[in-house]
């Protein structure tokens, strides 16, 4: 049996990107920046990862209402290659297709969409798909 499953940690590099399909499926597009810090040579050093994620229905609805750039999420799916053909190359991209996206804010963010004079403390409920 194969395996392919992915949960990575982040920050999102921009605002979510919205759109339905032509079929009326919400498809919501977030790209996530997770680092990596360790010693080299005794100098601390950051390696950064850009990911791109692509969540679906009401996973898709969710992540639009409530997050914007710099938000932390805990996103969990698996892997998905796209390929396509480009003057005559073969071109591709990695992808992860979120199965479960859990939004993360601390006191002093907001979410997009939450009411004035209320407080986020700590992880908000899990989006999963059901």
């Amino acid at each position: 049996m194969d395996l392919n499953i992915v949960r990575i940690k982040g920050n999102l590099t921009k605002d979510p990107e919205f759109k339905h399909t032509t079929s009326g499926k919400s498809v919501c597009g977030i790209s996530i920046a997770t680092n990596r810090v360790y010693s080299k040579n005794g100098k601390k050093t950051t390696d950064v990862s850009y990911f791109d994620v692509e969540a679906w229905g009401a996973i898709a609805e969710n992540c639009v209402k409530y997050l914007k750039k710099g938000n932390g999420v805990i996103v969990e799916g698996s892997l998905k290659q796209d390929r396509w053909e480009k003057h005559g190359k073969t071109q591709s991209r990695v992808k992860i297709t979120a199965n479960n996206v859990q939004f993360l804010f601390n006191k002093r963010e907001k979410m997009v969409g939450q009411p004035a004079g209320t407080d986020s403390d700590g992880p908000m409920p899990t989006q999963s798909i059901a």
